[in-house]
């Protein structure tokens, strides 16, 4: 769903002006993706800041997407990570992940990025029956939004404690509190952020930037 800032404009534009420090590839990458026909699934650039921080804030070495679109988050994290850091995503559109590609090869981080083109459930199974539970350090969810309870499980298992997983679109534009609205993407994401309020494996919070992020730690 399309970009909506929880901001009256003047201000969302006072953020960006004062805080973003959006590198020229990234910029460039967003600019691209702002003229296709699904451009809403693209994080803004003050979401990608804070991803990029919180990777840097945790060690991140090991990190996990589920969902890469055009790839702008997978490039943020990509540049903020060591130079032995790698990234681990998968998503299903061979014709958006080509533009992500492009541009991980121009920023010198296609080497940090294995993905997958495949089911993300199929991925996060096949991560654990390799024995990867327990070793990821950053992890970040977006994708279909039926299917958030399952990736969210299967990603906890694979992080390591103290690791940290960003969820995003949890506002859901508003929607979640119209109670007319019981599409499965709805209702589901009305369901996680219940089940996330009582989760005692995590520590939690949310950040209404974007279409809302929540940020949970692994205890």
């Amino acid at each position: 769903m399309a970009h909506k800032s929880y901001l009256p404009e003047a201000l969302e534009d006072y953020v960006l002006d004062t805080w973003n420090r959006e590198p020229d590839i990234l910029r460039r990458l967003r600019e691209e993706t702002a003229a296709l026909p699904s451009a809403g699934y693209q994080i803004p650039p003050d979401q990608g800041q804070l991803m990029a921080l919180l990777a840097k804030l945790v060690g991140a070495v090991n990190c996990l997407e589920v969902g890469v679109y055009t790839g702008y988050s997978a490039l943020v994290v990509a540049l903020a990570l060591p130079d032995e850091g790698r990234l681990v995503a998968c998503d299903v559109s061979e014709e958006y992940t080509s533009v992500a590609r492009r541009y991980w090869k121009e920023a010198n981080v296609d080497g940090k990025i294995e993905l997958h083109l495949r089911p993300a459930i199929e991925m996060l199974d096949w991560l654990l029956a390799e024995g990867y539970a327990g070793t990821f350090d950053f992890a970040f969810i977006d994708a279909d939004k039926s299917n958030y309870g399952a990736y969210f499980e299967r990603t906890l298992e694979l992080l390591r404690p103290n690791g940290v997983i960003l969820i995003d679109n949890v506002l859901w534009h508003g929607r979640l509190i119209d109670d007319s609205e019981q599409d499965p993407d709805t209702v589901a994401l009305r369901e996680l952020n219940v089940a996330l309020k009582n989760d005692e494996r995590i520590d939690l919070a949310l950040i209404p930037i974007g279409d809302g992020v929540t940020i949970a730690r692994k205890r």
